[in-house]
């Protein structure tokens, strides 16, 4: 035990239960002015043995700017959100976010990253892209096509509107979406030409 104990990292991960945590749990974290990030209630994991739900819970993690040892991280999140004083270094970030929704394993319950919560600066939009780029970026390509967008505005409002994550992506990557829709439109407007020539003729 003291080998855990004498652990350090700047990355660390925790459990909190609902039925124990404080209901600002949201604000507690806050408070503790250290970037954090939080997977969507686990209301739905089945316990393989017993066949039960097991109790609800969040997956949490704390990004400090230095290095913090096992007990002074674990005694911070019994205290403040009376979460297990067990906590782990985070090895693999790709890892933990899998493990958030299951996005690996799809015979565990597939949850929302909509319902992922963040504070207190960490970069969510960042490390999802990081996480799981490609997805990300073929979603909101596709939410292009469907709605036939052509301007960034109409992007934006829909991301707003239904999918607050989408929009911090689209943020991140400006740029790219831009050239995207400038792109959508310049084809739309050269067909329209060629049908109108062909009308005049």
């Amino acid at each position: 035990m003291k080998k855990q104990k004498d652990k350090r990292s700047n990355k660390w991960a925790f459990i909190l239960y609902q039925e124990s945590a404080p209901e600002n749990y949201f604000d507690v974290l806050e408070g503790l002015h250290v970037p954090f990030i939080l997977s969507p209630w686990h209301d739905k994991d089945v316990n393989k043995e017993t066949g039960e739900i097991k109790k609800a819970h969040k997956h949490g993690a704390l990004y400090f700017d230095s290095l913090k040892s096992y007990s002074q991280v674990s005694e911070l999140i019994s205290e403040k959100l009376k979460s297990p004083k067990h906590v782990e270094v985070i090895m693999s970030p790709k890892g933990m976010y899998d493990y958030f929704v299951h996005a690996e394993n799809p015979d565990k319950t597939q949850y929302n990253i909509e319902d992922i919560e963040s504070g207190c600066g960490f970069d969510l939009a960042g490390f999802l892209l990081e996480q799981d780029g490609g997805s990300f970026i073929g979603e909101i390509i596709d939410m292009i096509e469907e709605n036939e967008f052509v301007e960034f505005k109409d992007l934006v409002t829909y991301a707003r509107t239904h999918n607050t994550i989408l929009l911090a992506l689209v943020m991140n990557k400006t740029y790219f979406f831009a050239k995207y829709l400038d792109s959508r439109r310049y084809k739309s407007e050269r067909n329209r030409q060629i049908k109108g020539g062909g009308n005049n003729e």
